[in-house]
């Protein structure tokens, strides 16, 4: 069963828009990484704070993104990265229509 990884952390910005246009090229790498299978990007602009909730097929596959994506984030400079990596309840998350395989 496939695993959710959820990152949040603080950012100055860009947001909506912006975001949208400046980090289209990350988008797209993203969806190259070994066992990745989507992305929900989130933003609040108002708290100044970004990140994702990202579908992978494996929990290695979804640690091995997170080492390398939280060493970039720190290499631009952002701190106070929070992540969890979840264990999906296949049988619930069915009922209510989640995108999971």
């Amino acid at each position: 069963m496939a695993v959710v990884l959820q990152v949040d952390f603080k950012m100055d910005g860009p947001f909506g828009a912006e975001l949208s246009t400046a980090f289209e090229g990350l988008a797209r790498s993203i969806g190259q990484e070994p066992g990745f299978l989507w992305k929900i990007w989130t933003e609040d602009a108002a708290a100044r704070e970004a990140g994702g909730i990202y579908l992978f097929d494996t929990r290695d596959n979804a640690q091995r993104y997170l080492d390398m994506h939280s060493q970039r984030l720190t290499q631009a400079g952002v701190r106070d990265i929070r992540a969890r990596i979840y264990d999906i309840n296949g049988p619930l998350t069915a009922i209510n229509q989640g995108p999971v395989r």
